[in-house]
């Protein structure tokens, strides 16, 4: 995670930009006068937006967590694929 100040975030403001598409990366701009922000690729916030809905639900997390304890102890369940 990199952290710039606004000033040279400005300046390498595409460079900056194509880090954080490319590597995934987080980048924090601090701001001397104002409060710092994230800049972050879009897929990555969808991701963790899509997981923060999936996890608030107790039904979801505890599917979630049997399925982790079943692969965890080595049951795994084999299925065949369906033929379009």
């Amino acid at each position: 995670m990199d952290v710039l100040n606004y000033t040279d975030f400005r300046k390498n403001l595409a460079k900056s930009l194509d880090k954080v598409n490319d590597n995934a990366e987080i980048m924090i701009v601090s701001r001397s006068k104002g409060k710092n922000v994230v800049v972050m690729d879009l897929d990555e916030y969808n991701a963790i937006v899509e997981t923060l809905h999936i996890v608030k639900s107790e039904g979801n997390r505890k599917r979630l967590q049997a399925a982790i304890d079943e692969m965890d102890s080595g049951v795994f369940h084999q299925h065949k694929l369906i033929e379009d």
